[in-house]
């Protein structure tokens, strides 16, 4: 038999099971220590209360044998698919229901997606990466091109001249660096990749930070997107769903490569390896996204839109370079004082206990800088920040 050598290829440890272990090697060495954890993107909030008794009476439906539901529709139910597509219209974007599949979360979609195209392809991912852009894609063993981010482009890569290519990654608001494209610079890339034949894989799973219209929350904003452009999204950090798992792909009718309708093929690829998200879980979907528990979600975003300002504000007063924090959970910013990032990850967490994460690790362009997150507790936050105050408040 033949294995799939290209996973030689991928990074020996996982970032953030590599910060697992250095945070535990320090608690380990210093048991009373306080730490603070600003580093994975997962929410502190809670389910909203619509959607956690939404999942409690569909679970109990379960237990009822006139109520009970067994194999669901592999790309979700209708009631779900219909509340999304009213999501979707209450910021001005139309989509159809029978473009929308639920899943359980948009990191499997991102992955999964690939099965749609062959692995002799041109991929363009950004530098700094979501890593799972970057690993699906060595998994396949597909040719690679980064894309350069950096201070010089506020962390935005545009179209590269004389770049082919065939699948592009887009995320914004970004991770890690949680830079937002604007109207003008998304339609260059749809421009781009319909004159290439290319398909843009938009990562939208941070869409809700968006405070108001002066960016586009989805790829459907932009004309000429529906024909080059499948969309990703989750509840993750909408409706604290980290842990429920559900998100859902928009993939419209009009995309089509080589004569192929890319909607059918992901139907049929959903069909064949995918049973669906539990009914119960749809249902919580359903109750956070309708207008009681959208008001709900909403005060959680406004939680974490606090931390973020006390991020910035505290970085912007002692005179750290960043960006983020307007529009996203996460803030990028400068190491100070030259460091590397995994030399500033263990100097800020031996001086203050906060762990964040080192920009390296998303990839070459992030070598000194630094992510933090808005999702911790606003108390823990605001003790986090006032800890780097005090240990850098003299960085430049």
């Amino acid at each position: 038999m033949k294995i799939n050598r290209n996973y030689q290829n991928l990074e020996e440890s996982y970032l953030f099971s590599t910060i697992a272990g250095k945070v535990a090697a320090f608690q380990k060495e210093h048991p009373e220590a306080d730490v603070i954890r600003m580093g994975i993107g997962d929410v502190t909030l809670p389910l909203c209360e619509k959607a956690a008794d939404a999942f409690a009476r569909a679970a109990k439906e379960q237990g009822q044998e006139k109520t009970f539901h067994g194999y669901g529709p592999e790309q979700g139910y209708e009631f779900l698919r219909e509340a999304i597509r009213e999501y979707y219209a209450g910021f001005g974007v139309r989509v159809k229901a029978g473009d929308i599949f639920v899943s359980d979360g948009a990191k499997s979609d991102l992955g999964n997606i690939l099965d749609l195209f062959d692995a002799d392809n041109t991929v363009l991912i950004p530098d700094p990466v979501y890593p799972v852009y970057l690993d699906t894609n060595v998994m396949a063993g597909r040719r690679i091109w980064f894309l350069d981010a950096n201070a010089s482009n506020g962390f935005l890569p545009m179209p590269p001249e004389g770049q082919e290519a065939d699948l592009i990654y887009l995320c914004s608001p970004n991770n890690p660096t949680g830079a937002v494209y604007d109207r003008a610079q998304l339609k260059e890339w749809v421009d781009f990749a319909n004159r290439q034949g290319a398909v843009i894989l938009f990562d939208a799973a941070y869409e809700s930070f968006i405070d108001g219209g002066a960016f586009p929350r989805s790829i459907y904003e932009i004309e000429g997107a529906e024909t080059c452009a499948i969309e990703f999204c989750s509840l993750s950090k909408l409706a604290s769903f980290t842990g429920t798992r559900c998100g859902y792909t928009v993939v419209p009718e009009a995309l089509c490569r080589e004569g192929m309708s890319l909607r059918k093929m992901w139907l049929r690829r959903q069909t064949t390896k995918f049973n669906g998200v539990s009914y119960p879980v749809q249902r919580a979907a359903q109750a956070a996204l309708l207008p009681e528990g959208m008001a709900q979600c909403r005060a959680h975003l406004e939680v974490y839109r606090e931390s973020a300002r006390v991020i910035t504000e505290t970085l912007s007063a002692i005179g750290i370079w960043h960006i983020g924090g307007i529009h996203s959970p996460y803030v990028w910013m400068q190491c100070p004082h030259g460091m590397t990032s995994w030399d500033f990850f263990a100097d800020l967490l031996e001086k203050t206990g906060v762990v964040g994460t080192p920009g390296s690790g998303f990839g070459r362009n992030g070598e000194g800088y630094f992510r933090l997150t808005a999702f911790g507790r606003p108390d823990a936050t605001r003790e986090a920040m006032e800890r780097i105050r005090r240990a850098y408040g003299n960085a430049e």
